[in-house]
């Protein structure tokens, strides 16, 4: 059976076992049909950013910024909440409606600074798994860079078989991963105290510390993964009236909870791990992915800790890439209502990373950087998806209740206040 055959029958499968659950006239396993999106939105919460950003933090600061991983990913699941019901509701993904609505000289400017974002967003996912390629094969970054772009075309061309099987491609990576760091935190064997004052003790040692949370807070929170997510549960599954759509929703809601609570467990334990080794250890000046690399197995004293790792960036690196990709194609389309294949658009995304990489610039500060972008990028696509969210005329019965709208409106404001710091922080140096 060829490929392509295997995909269509895997997705009309999938549609025929989603209409059966959604009509009552399935119970066993009826939950199946509905996870997946939720799954490959998550890549881009475990991106090689979040290597970068969580390890510096782990190294400098303990335990100390464990809140901000978790208060992030809790954002996440509102917000990718938010994503997916806009898409079920409407048919349409956010750029989509933000077209229609919007003024084209404000559209034309959201998606200029939405490709900024995809830029800084490839641009990690690229570094991340380039460095990989080095650290566990010895390629050079530009060979590993070279590499990466063919592995994500080649997978990209999965997603014309069918959404499923693009589904169980990342879901595999991302259990790997996190499997990986699961077993580095045991490994490190964290200090239970400190651990949970971290978590639930909110603070800021230094000011720098604010400028690593916005670089968390952008590694986590992805503005282009909330573009993509509504595309991916616009016309997954048909409903065929409002209690359908209602409950369709629900199961979307429990696979964001699934998908984010899988992503939050391996920036935790990323976080953790880099505290109980690192910064236990007084070695608070581990703030790179080559160093942790280099240092993990010695310090651990198992020799697997350092391959577990660099086989964890890597496949984060190439599933993110992959979804990066996907979610520029959103973009574009959406936006401006233009596509171009999509050896063009990864050929294009590749070029800031090998320009970084024949300029010899640092990839940590690359990669921290890249994520701050991230952080500035947030708020333009959360506010009109808020608007959006609550309208009753477009989202019928999912519209927000006032609740939900009151929390990710001050969800918008923390990050822009945060935003505003950061940018602060940059000009003056304190």
């Amino acid at each position: 059976m060829s490929v392509s055959m295997f995909s269509a029958i895997s997705n009309d499968a999938i549609r025929n076992k989603a209409d059966a659950t959604l009509s009552g006239r399935r119970r066993r396993w009826g939950w199946t049909p509905f996870f997946g999106p939720a799954l490959i939105a998550a890549v881009a919460y475990i991106d090689p950013g979040n290597f970068a950003t969580n390890i510096e933090a782990g190294s400098r600061y303990g335990y100390a910024l464990l809140w901000v991983v978790l208060g992030a990913n809790l954002m996440a699941m509102l917000i990718q909440t938010l994503s997916a019901r806009l898409g079920l509701a409407t048919g349409r993904n956010l750029p989509e409606i933000i077209r229609d609505r919007y003024p084209r000289p404000l559209v034309w400017c959201y998606w200029v600074q939405a490709e900024i974002v995809a830029i800084a967003t490839d641009l990690a996912e690229f570094l991340g798994a380039a460095l990989a390629f080095n650290l566990l094969f010895g390629l050079s970054l530009m060979e590993g860079a070279l590499l990466t772009g063919l592995i994500t075309y080649l997978a990209l061309l999965l997603h014309r078989q069918g959404f499923r099987l693009m589904e169980i491609v990342i879901g595999a990576m991302i259990m790997a991963v996190a499997s990986g760091f699961l077993l580095e935190m045991l490994l490190g064997t964290p200090d239970p105290a400190p651990l949970l004052e971290g978590l639930l003790l909110p603070s800021f040692p230094d000011s720098y510390s604010l400028y690593l949370a916005a670089g968390i807070l952008g590694a986590t929170v992805m503005p282009h993964v909330i573009y993509l997510h509504s595309a991916l549960s616009q016309n997954r599954i048909q409903t065929r009236d409002e209690g359908q759509r209602k409950r369709l929703m629900r199961y979307y809601r429990i696979d964001v909870i699934v998908g984010m609570a899988i992503a939050g467990l391996v920036n935790l334990s990323m976080l953790a791990m880099a505290a109980a080794v690192f910064h236990a250890q007084g070695r608070l000046d581990i703030a790179t992915i080559s160093d942790s690399y280099q240092l993990l197995s010695p310090m651990m004293g198992q020799q697997l800790a350092s391959h577990v790792f660099g086989l964890a960036l890597l496949l984060a690196g190439l599933s993110s890439s992959i979804v990066g990709t996907l979610s520029g194609q959103v973009i574009m389309q959406g936006f401006v209502n233009f596509t171009i294949p999509i050896w063009l658009r990864r050929l294009v995304t590749m070029l800031p990373a090998l320009a970084v990489i024949m300029l010899g610039i640092s990839e940590q500060k690359a990669l921290v950087a890249s994520q701050v972008i991230l952080s500035f990028g947030i708020p333009f696509a959360l506010i009109p998806l808020l608007c959006f969210t609550s309208d009753r005329r477009l989202m019928g019965n999912l519209v927000n209740g006032r609740s939900v709208t009151a929390i990710g409106g001050a969800i918008c404001t923390l990050i822009i206040a945060l935003n505003g710091y950061v940018l602060f922080f940059t000009l003056t140096g304190h």
